[in-house]
This record gives structure tokens, C-alpha cells and sequence, in this order.
């Protein structure tokens, strides 16, 4: 490996092994340079690529510097809404490639939350609904209302992977943005919102799994474009 690569290989390992502690600052640039035996353009090289990595975050100042950055299933979710969101800028996504991810996820989840699903998550998702009842389809809260919903769903599936994943489509490419609303698919929407709470609240994993199909099926059909 080229030096810089070498250097981000073991700064890498050091965090993820717990050498550096999260939040720890790191050494200085002239520091690493001295103990890796490479120059401070080196040693950039590779805090940047661990920047991008989302390992470490920089600070700038005197008092700044790179620091152990936390890393959770909330910084997962950062860091895919920012790729996400840079391949959609891009223009290369289509609808029809962003609802089959959504059948991919969206399914599943349905089925885990009614096997995970707590009363806490049910009140959150019944909270949702009764606002969704009380708006009206030129509302422009009704997309975050929609992630709301789909976002604790899972929640409630009880797998933060899939939980990271879920909110980042929902919060960059907004999947109800491909969708042609009108106040009668805005009111059937709600109505499988809450069909398919009624099954996560039944703990039917496969009757909340036929709910959500049902759901994304509809959408589908009433896609703005196929495009």
C-alpha cells in the first residue's frame, strides 16, 4: 500500500479497536508525521479519507483539531442520507428503482415491528396518524408526517440497521415526491397507515407484512412518473 494508505489503515484499526476513544483528540498532524516517519501532507491524506469515512470530524482553530467522531446507528444514518442525497443531486435515481427499495425494506420492517413493536411505539405511531386525519392534502407537513411514520415503524422493528436505512430514504429521496396526491389518495394513504398498525398492534407479523405490500402497491400505481 502507498504510505497514505498505510497510515489510514492504522489509524483506522486504532479507532475502531478503541485505542482512541470517541471524542479523544488526535495527536497533531506533526505528531503523526513524526511517528509514522511520513510527511504532514501524508498524514492529511489520510485524516481526510477518515473524515469521509465518518471516523473523525474536524474542528478548526486553535483549540480545534480531529476528534474520535461517536459512532452509532444515528452517524450511520448521517453518513448514507449524504451519499443518498449526492446520488439523487445526480439525477440517476428513478421511481421505479426507489419503490423497489422501498418493498425491500419496508416489508420486512412491518413484519419485525409486530413481532417488536412496544406500547410506547404504538401510542408514537397512533400520534402520527391522528395528524395525518387532521390535515388536509396541500398541507405541506404531510411528507414529514408520512417519514414520521415510516421511521417509527422501524423503530419498532427492533433493528437499528434497518432503522437507518428506512429514515435516510425517507429523509433524502421523500418517496410521497413521486407520488401524483390528491385528497383521495391522501385519505386511503391514511387509511392503510392505520390497517397496517392495527396488524403491528394484533402482533400479526404476516397480516402487518400483506398491509404494507398493499400500501406500496397502491403508491405505486399512483406514481407521478414511471420515470
Amino acid at each position: 500500500m502507498r504510505p497514505r494508505q498505510q497510515v489510514e489503515a492504522q489509524l483506522r484499526e486504532a479507532i475502531l479497536s478503541g485505542t482512541f476513544k470517541r471524542g479523544e483528540r488526535f495527536p497533531s498532524e506533526a505528531k503523526l508525521a513524526e511517528q509514522f516517519r511520513v510527511s504532514r501532507a501524508t498524514i492529511r491524506e489520510a485524516l481526510r479519507a477518515l473524515v469521509s469515512a465518518g471516523l473523525i470530524s474536524t474542528v478548526p482553530g486553535a483549540s480545534g483539531g480531529s476528534f474520535v467522531t461517536y459512532l452509532d446507528h444515528h452517524k450511520l444514518g448521517e453518513l448514507v442520507s449524504e451519499r443518498l442525497n449526492n446520488t439523487l443531486e445526480l439525477g440517476s435515481i428513478r421511481y421505479d428503482e426507489v419503490a423497489e427499495f422501498r418493498n425491500l425494506l419496508e416489508v420486512p420492517t412491518a413484519r419485525l415491528a409486530a413481532e417488536h413493536r412496544t406500547a410506547a411505539h404504538l401510542r408514537q405511531l397512533h400520534d402520527v396518524i391522528e395528524r395525518e386525519k387532521n390535515t388536509t392534502v396541500d398541507d405541506p407537513g404531510i411528507p414529514n408526517f408520512n417519514a414520521e411514520f415510516h421511521s417509527i415503524l422501524a423503530e419498532a422493528s427492533g433493528n437499528r440497521l434497518v432503522a437507518t436505512f428506512v429514515a435516510a430514504l425517507h429523509r433524502v429521496a421523500h418517496p410521497l415526491g413521486f407520488i401524483a396526491t390528491s385528497e383521495e389518495v391522501g385519505r386511503n394513504a391514511v387509511l392503510h397507515h392505520i390497517a397496517i398498525v392495527s396488524a403491528i398492534k394484533a402482533k400479526d407479523p404476516d397480516l402487518a407484512a400483506k398491509r404494507m405490500v398493499e400500501h406500496l402497491e397502491y403508491l405505486r400505481e399512483h406514481a407521478a412518473t414511471a420515470e
